[in-house]
């Protein structure tokens, strides 16, 4: 029959199949197909398809019985509009790279979307945590006092993920990310390109990277002798276009801005061009999160990057081995990369850039 090995229905395909026609183990094919640690990568993709184009497909009814599991995954995101998500990158692109990683082991996202802020979340996952309707939660948008801090402390044998920063999560296990260092490279390309007076259009203000990006942002400018101006919004195209309009008001205006985020960046490159200026020309741009949106702007913007689909990777890795029993605590991303593009140059007037960051196609910041 097509699709099978052996004459066997898909009904009754078991691992033993799976490892005949793999040619390897039935415990490797245990290990592969629920990901646990004990086979090469190699071996697990070869698993993996052999189970796939076989048709194979675990009973999780008779599975969740035998070991108590939901094979689900809780996430819950804060939402400041219902249009939100759509328009996310970082969300959409963390969740599918979550899914592609529980996908292989037969496990989902339990998906919520709320705009009542963290206490509206903190009740969601109160109650998955009494109905033991999923087996493990991440956790995103933390912000300073947060509720769901104080949940999961009080709920230690709960598997959770924080995708937050260290310093607020304090010993829950978290996947955080470098903003320090990526905001000291943005700061170091500036300033070798000849910018002096430079401006941040901020994140809000209940967010411990936003305090940790502009920290690191005024010491690195404090320590290269230049002046840094700050203004705090949402991450949206508005709020980057209103912000980029305040900058440009001033008697002394920035030569250059930065941007927390893509749609921020974008609506200031839009607030730009409007004024009748000229990008990098009149104003050098940058965007903390790169995107398609960021790569096919005109000019292109120059963007800190980082490969989402990777965070939510690993996040899935980790919260299925938290699951299986092991313990995980602070565990870092991948380093930003710094995607130098069309938006950013020396000021106009300015002598010839003091190093030579700007004439390379990228930076690497060195790892965590």
């Amino acid at each position: 029959m097509a699709g099978t090995e052996m004459g066997a229905s898909k009904s009754t395909i078991t691992i033993a199949d799976v490892a005949k026609a793999a040619g390897v183990s039935t415990s490797a094919v245990s290990y592969a197909l629920n990901g646990k640690k004990g086979v090469s990568e190699k071996t697990r993709a070869k698993v993996l398809s052999v189970a796939e184009s076989m048709g194979w497909r675990p009973n999780s009814a008779a599975k969740s019985l035998s070991d108590s599991r939901t094979r689900s995954i809780g996430v819950v995101l804060l939402m400041h509009d219902t249009d939100e998500f759509a328009s996310g990158n970082y969300n959409m692109e963390c969740l599918a790279g979550l899914s592609s990683v529980l996908e292989s082991v037969d496990y989902s996202i339990t998906l919520r979307m709320t705009t009542g802020g963290a206490s509206a979340a903190c009740r969601i996952h109160r109650d998955w945590i009494e109905s033991g309707r999923v087996d493990a939660h991440m956790v995103l948008g933390v912000e300073f006092d947060d509720p769901r801090l104080d949940l999961f402390r009080s709920h230690p044998n709960v598997p959770v993920l924080f995708l937050a920063q260290e310093q607020t999560t304090r010993g829950l296990p978290t996947l955080y990310s470098t903003d320090a260092d990526g905001a000291r490279t943005v700061v170091r390309h500036l300033h070798e390109l000849g910018h002096t007076h430079i401006a941040r259009v901020a994140g809000p203000e209940q967010y411990m990277h936003t305090l940790i990006r502009d920290s690191a942002t005024m010491d690195e400018c404090a320590k290269l002798g230049m002046r840094c101006d700050c203004l705090h919004g949402e991450y949206s195209r508005e709020d980057g276009a209103r912000l980029t309009i305040m900058f440009l008001g001033f008697a002394d205006r920035p030569t250059a801005i930065v941007y927390d985020g893509d749609s921020q960046a974008l609506g200031g490159l839009d607030a730009v061009q409007n004024c009748g200026l000229a990008v990098p020309d009149d104003i050098s741009l940058i965007s903390w999160d790169d995107s398609a949106a960021c790569r096919s702007s005109v000019p292109p913007l120059t963007a800190l990057h980082r490969d989402v689909r990777s965070i939510g990777k690993k996040a899935g890795r980790l919260l299925l081995a938290m699951i299986d029993g092991e313990t995980v605590g602070a565990v870092p991303e991948d380093p930003y990369t710094l995607e130098v593009r069309g938006s950013t140059a020396r000021p106009a007037g300015s002598a010839e850039p003091v190093g030579s960051a700007g004439s390379e196609d990228s930076a690497i910041l060195p790892g965590a």
